[in-house]
């Protein structure tokens, strides 16, 4: 099941902050909580005891609480791969290793008694996750999480986010990966210019930034910085995580039927894929015979524009389109709505029979 998560720092943050923000998100349906060891300093005991006391809080919501640490982190706590009852006493569910090991300690690690469960960062995009594979470990007690960047400039590429899910999504793991909030103002690291995994997510809302993530195959959502707005979960909360949604702006007043299309219809994308066009065809199936009007019909068809074709082109008719590129309009196509400008970027990337909705 996909989840929608936030991250809670322990140590940056009051702890009456940090339980009010798990309140919050909780009545949102928020069901992950990510946490961070990495970037703690201080008494040993001190920060225990506060990653403890906001652990449980968080278990009492049902949260399922995994903790980021690397091997020099077990080696500050006294933690060896043998025994992981440091992490079974906090009370998380698991623990994310920001860097590895060997492999091997990875896979014994899956088979810890406590049922503490293993994530494995995905943002290398090496052979890293295949050694592991190699000692055999319990994949049921194992997870995948992606960076996030505070630095501008040096998060992933598209290229690299792909390659890296493709590697990981092979062996069936469930993933995660990172928004940014453009109202929480810090993180676990100084530098803060948002904290998201893909560079290009940066400065796009956060709802884009989710709905891509999840059209990406990724399984869990994590807002990385502290503290979002309740409008921004809720925001999230209302996505459809299972289906790509795209936000369009209607260009004319609608007759019922072109708004149905529109709005009423879980469409996908033909097999027999156009370069030019992205082709529900379902419509002028479900409504033939019905006389459709030329309607906004402007000589250029412009990147992004959404087509409902007219009685004009025959068995065409009723055939809703969106325009991956600028095309000469033929006088019979009616544009009657556009993508919104966030949302543009999608339509290279549908592919063949890939289902999407519509939403205003």
């Amino acid at each position: 099941m996909r989840q929608l998560g936030i991250s809670v720092y322990a140590g940056h943050a009051p702890i009456a902050e940090n339980k009010a923000y798990l309140d919050l998100a909780a009545k949102h349906g928020f069901t992950r909580v990510f946490m961070c060891l990495l970037s703690i300093e201080g008494d040993k005991e001190k920060i225990v005891a506060e990653f403890k006391e906001t652990v449980a809080h968080a278990m009492a919501l049902k949260y399922d609480v995994i903790v980021d640490v690397a091997p020099r982190i077990f080696s500050a706590l006294g933690i060896s791969y043998q025994d992981l009852s440091f992490f079974a006493d906090l009370g998380v569910k698991g623990f994310r290793l920001d860097m590895g090991f060997t492999g091997m300690e990875e896979s014994m690690m899956t088979y810890n008694p406590h049922g503490l469960q293993v994530e494995i960062n995905m943002s290398n995009d090496t052979h890293y996750i295949e050694t592991i594979m190699d000692y055999k470990p319990n994949t049921h007690m194992m997870l995948g999480c992606h960076n996030f960047y505070p630095h501008r400039y040096s998060g992933l590429t598209r290229a690299h986010f792909d390659s890296c899910n493709v590697r990981f999504k092979q062996f069936g793991l469930t993933t995660a990966a990172f928004v940014n909030s453009h109202v929480a103002t810090f993180g676990p690291w100084p530098v803060d210019q948002g904290l998201c995994t893909l560079e290009e997510h940066r400065a796009l809302p956060i709802d884009v930034q989710a709905r891509d993530l999840f059209f990406s195959g990724i399984d869990v959502v994590i807002i990385s910085n502290c503290f979002a707005s309740e409008a921004e979960l809720a925001t999230l909360a209302a996505i459809n995580k299972d289906v790509l949604e795209l936000k369009i702006e209607t260009l004319i007043d609608l007759p019922a039927v072109e708004k149905s299309i529109l709005f009423d219809e879980l469409h996908f994308n033909r097999g027999d894929v156009s370069s030019f066009l992205v082709r529900s065809t379902q419509s002028r199936v479900k409504h033939k015979g019905h006389h459709f009007a030329v309607m906004n019909a402007k000589p250029t068809i412009e990147r992004g524009d959404i087509i409902i074709e007219s009685s004009e082109y025959g068995h065409y008719a009723g055939e809703m389109q969106i325009a991956r590129h600028a095309m000469e309009n033929s006088g019979k196509s009616s544009v009657v709505a556009r993508v919104h400008p966030d949302y543009i970027p999608f339509l290279d990337r549908i592919e063949a029979w890939h289902k999407f909705k519509l939403i205003p």
